[in-house]
């Protein structure tokens, strides 16, 4: 596996492949994963989705988190396979009970807009938090989103400013401070302050328990 970064890195993707493909045909899945985003990218080899989709399901079928959450973005957005959103949110509720933070994060929008699955706020809230405690920044922008709505929890603008704010820092700048700005004109100084103390708490806690 080194060789193969060290191959990547340097940009030589001929050589990459020279050491990924015989492992990949011989079952290693961390070689199918590697071989199915070198054709989700087009990087060494022709762009082929279909061909991505191949080795990811190799891969995900020994149980690599990986490539499950890649199965199921290739069956969310339709590329290499038609698109089935049941199919999507099986391959990120495999993922995502691994604790991959982003299938954690996909499986919530696809509970929140009913997608392969019944429209569930609750559900969704449950999967934004799991990933939010792992400082996954669009989980807790939604999560923020949720609680500023009253969707699948109780409306609480403490609590949404304080996910906004947590957001922000995270890497949601723009949107999550607008929102958390926003907010905060419908809440009280005393309000606002609590919200600001909670996410200073939960910032220290790197996310967990909040």
């Amino acid at each position: 596996m080194q060789d193969a970064f060290a191959a990547n890195a340097r940009g030589d993707y001929a050589a990459e492949l020279n050491i990924v493909m015989p492992l990949a045909e011989k079952g290693e899945a961390w070689a199918q994963r590697w071989l199915g985003i070198s054709y989700a990218v087009g990087q060494g080899v022709v762009q082929d989705y279909a061909e991505a989709v191949k080795w990811y399901r190799l891969a995900a079928a020994q149980g690599d988190a990986d490539a499950q959450f890649n199965l199921g973005v290739r069956y969310d957005n339709g590329q290499g396979v038609v698109q089935d959103y049941a199919e999507a949110v099986k391959w990120y509720r495999l993922a995502a009970a691994q604790g991959k933070a982003n299938a954690q994060y996909n499986l919530g929008v696809m509970y929140e807009n009913g997608q392969g699955v019944v429209q569930d706020y609750t559900e969704a809230v449950k999967w934004y938090r799991l990933a939010a405690a792992q400082g996954d920044a669009d989980a807790q922008y939604n999560l923020g989103a949720m609680y500023d709505n009253g969707q699948g929890v109780v409306q609480d603008y403490v609590r949404a400013h304080m996910w906004y704010n947590l957001g922000a820092v995270s890497g949601k700048a723009e949107y999550a401070a607008k929102n958390r700005d926003s907010i905060a004109a419908k809440m009280t100084p005393p309000q606002i302050a609590e919200a600001q103390k909670l996410a200073r708490e939960c910032q220290a806690r790197k996310f967990k328990g909040c």
